[in-house]
């Protein structure tokens, strides 16, 4: 028998207080008839793993679901989140009903969606029952009497304010206020595995040919956009201690010593988040070749290191 997805308890560090209604007033809908389900040229086997195989295929972030019951902090990894509305703010997740946190949901519950950065992959395993003792223990902020992870990409507080059938599952319709989000790339789910955002080789390579630009004309109109706040360069033209935008503008400045400077992109190899390109200086005094290496992250440049060629 197929065992019921694990969830995480923690105690909260300070008392908690609820006052949602204990029912549990959910809006049924009856099943509707079964029909045939066909499985599609070269599936086989069983018809729920290969409908869940290919649900699979749609990727998605990772979100964990929180909420607390006396003086317990409850949480669940989930995937199955989506946005219902901005007006009124609305969102909706869907829970197994033999997770205990379908029975914590009820109407009136409020509950924290908690989206998770890349490196956090750890947290959601935690969450959903895969814990590893030397992952530590997350820490938590109650914000609208909603407990929510600390240091989460984005945080949504909510309260259940409808409940449905949806088969196997319970789907919870939340009513969001409070939202927050910072900067970072988000973790993804995607064939049973974490994923993480890549930039196609076509947009990583506009953003070399865009920093090049800046360093042949000068034009640092948007470095700020470009440049990450972490940009560190070791090409030996600027200060390492010197990060961000401003750093890059220190290696403009002593790249360009003279006003007739050229700077050609003689080859470019884009690898991942990163960049090859080995360019041709030229202007009054200047007529050298360097190989550059550049990598991005969240579509901005952090990093570059480059060296003279004979």
């Amino acid at each position: 028998m197929e065992q019921p997805p694990s969830e995480f308890d923690l105690e909260l560090r300070e008392p908690a207080v609820t006052g949602a209604p204990e029912a549990f007033g959910e809006s049924f809908i009856g099943p509707p008839e079964l029909e045939t389900f066909e499985l599609g040229e070269g599936l086989e086997g069983d018809p729920a793993i290969a409908f869940r195989r290919t649900l699979g295929m749609f990727a998605t972030g990772v979100t964990v679901l929180t909420t607390r019951v006396a003086e317990q902090v409850h949480g669940m990894t989930a995937n199955a989140f989506m946005s219902v509305s901005l007006r009124p703010p609305l969102v909706l997740v869907s829970v197994d009903r033999r997770a205990r946190m379908n029975a914590h949901l009820h109407e009136g519950r409020r509950f924290g969606v908690n989206v998770l950065e890349a490196h956090q992959a750890d947290l959601s395993d935690r969450f959903a029952g895969r814990v590893r003792d030397d992952v530590p223990e997350p820490a938590f902020v109650v914000v609208h009497d909603t407990p929510l992870i600390e240091g989460a990409l984005a945080h949504l507080a909510a309260r259940v304010v409808r409940s449905y059938w949806g088969g196997d599952h319970s789907l919870f319709l939340g009513q969001v206020d409070y939202a927050h989000y910072g900067e970072g790339e988000p973790l993804l789910f995607h064939g049973g595995r974490y994923e993480r955002l890549r930039l196609l080789s076509a947009d990583v390579e506009a953003l070399a040919r865009r920093i090049v630009a800046m360093l042949a004309s000068g034009d640092l109109a948007d470095v700020e956009s470009l440049v990450g706040p972490d940009y560190v360069d070791h090409h030996g033209l600027g200060d390492e201690a010197i990060h961000g935008p401003e750093a890059f503008r220190r290696v403009v400045a002593a790249t360009r010593t003279h006003a007739d400077l050229r700077v050609e992109i003689v080859d470019l190899v884009v690898t991942g988040n990163r960049v090859a390109l080995r360019l041709l200086w030229r202007g009054t005094g200047v007529d050298r070749e360097t190989l550059d290496l550049l990598r991005f992250e969240h579509g901005r440049l952090v990093e570059r290191r480059g060296a003279a060629l004979p």
